[in-house]
Parts: C-alpha cells; sequence; structure tokens
C-alpha cells in the first residue's frame, strides 16, 4: 500500500495570524488544536479525505533565518488570476521575494513571516 501525504507542518513566530493569513490565502478553514497549534483544512473537509493535504502552524519564538528548504506553490489558472492573486496576498500581508530565481514566469513572494512561496503560471 502507498504512503500518502496527509499534512505539511509550518513553524511561526505567531501560529494564529499566519494562519489566518494562509487561510486567506486559500480559502481554507481554520482551527485550532489549543494554544501554539493552528489548524488549517480545505471547506468540507472530512478525515480521511483522500485528496486532502492539510496545513498545521505551530508556534516556536525563533525566527525565520534562511531560505526555506521546503515552499508551497500554488497554481492559478491564467496571467490575470495571477495577477490578482498577487495583489490580494499582497493586500493579507505578503510581499514579492528574490530567492535568486531570476527570469522566471512563476512569481515568488514571502508570507507574513518571510516563509517564501511560488504562484505558479498555468500549465
Amino acid at each position: 500500500m502507498a504512503t500518502r501525504l496527509v499534512q505539511i507542518n509550518m513553524k511561526a513566530r505567531d501560529d494564529s495570524a499566519l494562519g489566518r493569513f494562509w487561510a486567506e490565502a486559500l480559502g481554507w478553514g481554520v482551527d485550532s488544536e489549543g494554544p501554539g497549534v493552528t489548524n488549517l483544512e480545505p471547506v468540507g473537509f472530512a478525515r480521511p479525505d483522500p485528496s486532502a493535504v492539510c496545513i498545521d502552524i505551530i508556534a516556536r519564538p525563533e525566527p525565520k533565518t534562511v531560505k526555506n528548504r521546503v515552499h508551497l506553490d500554488l497554481a492559478t489558472t491564467s496571467a490575470a488570476h495571477q495577477a490578482e492573486l498577487v495583489a490580494r496576498l499582497k493586500d493579507l500581508g505578503a510581499a514579492p521575494a528574490d530567492i535568486g530565481q531570476g527570469d522566471v514566469p512563476w512569481t515568488v513572494m514571502a508570507d507574513p513571516e518571510g516563509n517564501e512561496f511560488c504562484l505558479l503560471t498555468p500549465r
């Protein structure tokens, strides 16, 4: 039987604030297991869901200090959708990021805690 990816774990200085950012960015729901743990799930998610991956954001006091070794890629449906998403994510607190990507068709951004992610062009 194949192993299935079910959850991504992120660290944050403020798990609830970063959780709100990602919930708004993805259109997902927010829950909490308790202080220091914010859970993000697709709307309508019911465990076990064979097609969903959830995100847990765990509070940690230390700041991010180097480029992420793992990051999220978000899909877009058109150049216009990509531009709209960039603008919406900036309004939520994201910022453009230069990680040495050069001239590429996708957009690299950082969430409010500096975690890099990409907005991919349609494939």
